[in-house]
């Protein structure tokens, strides 16, 4: 039985930590924190992929009740609001479960009223919670180089910078709960926004008569293109579209970041393009990586080509 964290106390190697939810980045995630020194139980709705942290040391809870029974401190990356929900306040039993004093790190990109939502049921339990968005692909994440976007109490924030230290290369606080999602969700519009810019310029190059490589290699190298963008393009030349970051993920946080424009009442017409765009092509593939507008659009070069001339 771990001993309970006081106020204010310092997260450590000595603390044993728990991680739900083995996806796309909680993976490579928990594999690093393993890596580090950590202590470390593990749960997965598909135990299979519990197997390879089990190798590693891990153990493997039964269920995310018993897994926040058994640690000081809870992680989960989580692939929506209601599997969010589910684990902490439905069947999971997460918050049922922990002992007050024990710290929450949630990871999962949610709404920022869904991480509010939580942190006040965790307080009203002793229980500290923060909301601490990832930005990065799995290849990020398994260099250990992500950026984390914290909400929550400032001093929860600074007690966990062990475990920041161990998964990312930055982590920035942004504000009370609900900013770190919040923060999330406007990295997110200009990736998504920015992919389906960089996939109707290659669209134009093409028209436009360019040779594809040259103009994949020299879009790349420009000052206007990012390097996840520069990134991007390379596995687009060569039609390799393996999710690093799965274009559903990308039409979930569309959907949060259209759902918390609305309610700000502002009209963003880019981002509801580019979201338009994306829900397509998810609704073609949604495991393929989000980047993938840039073979929808190709594909759609090459069915104008092939129409016969206007009369």
């Amino acid at each position: 039985m771990p001993v309970a964290m006081t106020p204010l106390e310092t997260i450590t190697k000595n603390h044993r930590l728990g991680f739900i939810g083995l996806g796309h980045l909680g993976s490579p995630m928990a594999r690093r924190l393993l890596s580090a020194g950590f202590p470390m139980v593990v749960y997965n709705r598909d135990i299979n992929k519990t197997k390879s942290l089990s190798i590693l040391g891990a153990e493997v809870a039964p269920d995310p009740g018993e897994l926040a029974g058994e640690v000081a401190v809870v992680l989960s990356c989580l692939a929506d609001a209601a599997a969010v929900e589910a684990v902490y306040l439905g069947a999971g039993g997460v918050l049922r479960n922990a002992r007050p004093g024990t710290r929450i790190i949630e990871m999962s990109t949610v709404a920022p009223e869904t991480s509010r939502k939580l942190y006040q049921a965790a307080h009203e339990l002793g229980i500290s919670l923060l909301d601490v968005a990832v930005s990065g692909s799995s290849p990020v994440a398994e260099a250990g180089t992500l950026t984390l976007l914290g909400g929550g109490d400032r001093l929860d924030f600074d007690a966990a910078e062990a475990v920041f230290a161990a998964i990312a290369k930055q982590w920035f606080y942004m504000g009370p709960s609900g900013s770190g999602v919040a923060m999330k969700l406007v990295v997110n519009t200009l990736l998504g926004v920015g992919m389906q810019a960089i996939a109707e310029a290659v669209a134009l190059g093409s028209k436009l008569g360019l040779p594809r490589d040259l103009l994949f290699d020299t879009l790349a190298k420009t000052a206007v293109v990012s390097p996840v963008q520069a990134a991007k393009l390379a596995s687009a030349k060569r039609n390799d579209y393996e999710p690093q970051f799965p274009i559903r993920l990308m039409h979930k946080d569309f959907g949060l970041a259209l759902s918390a424009s609305t309610r700000a009442g502002l009209s963003l017409p880019a981002m509801e393009a580019a979201a338009a765009v994306n829900a397509a092509e998810t609704a073609r593939d949604a495991e393929q990586d989000f980047s993938a507008v840039v073979r929808r659009m190709e594909r759609q070069v090459a069915a104008k080509s092939a129409l016969p001339p206007a009369a």
